[in-house]
């Protein structure tokens, strides 16, 4: 099976400012000029934007996990109590509403960035 390493060599004139202006850009994105090349010729994603997406995810995720935490505890002090009052109950059901709302678009939006990231 043929080895994938990269073979071809393309060479590129460019003037001497477009070159600083783009090692430029891929030393603020932390990026090679082969990445940016590449990936802007086949309309795909930059590497750092690649990054950020997935910091992203990784943020959103731990916000649902301290909410899923909190929602632990409310019922095991329930459970302690044996009791909750009816306004409390409907707040929480409140919360919990919003929440599975959030979650659902939250997913929505996470399968868009996976679809944009495997591209």
């Amino acid at each position: 099976m043929e080895n994938d390493r990269k073979k071809d060599t393309i060479i590129l004139r460019v003037q001497k400012t477009q070159k600083e202006k783009w090692k430029k850009i891929c030393q603020e994105k932390k990026i090679s000029i082969t990445s940016l090349i590449v990936n802007s010729v086949e309309e795909r994603m930059m590497d750092d934007e690649r990054r950020k997406v997935l910091s992203f995810i990784e943020k959103q995720d731990n916000v649902f996990v301290k909410i899923e935490t909190n929602i632990n505890q409310v019922a095991k002090i329930v459970n302690i109590q044996k009791s909750i009052s009816p306004k409390n109950l409907n707040d929480f059901l409140e919360r919990l509403s919003e929440i599975t709302t959030l979650k659902q678009e939250q997913n929505k939006i996470f399968e868009n960035i996976y679809a944009l990231l495997s591209k």
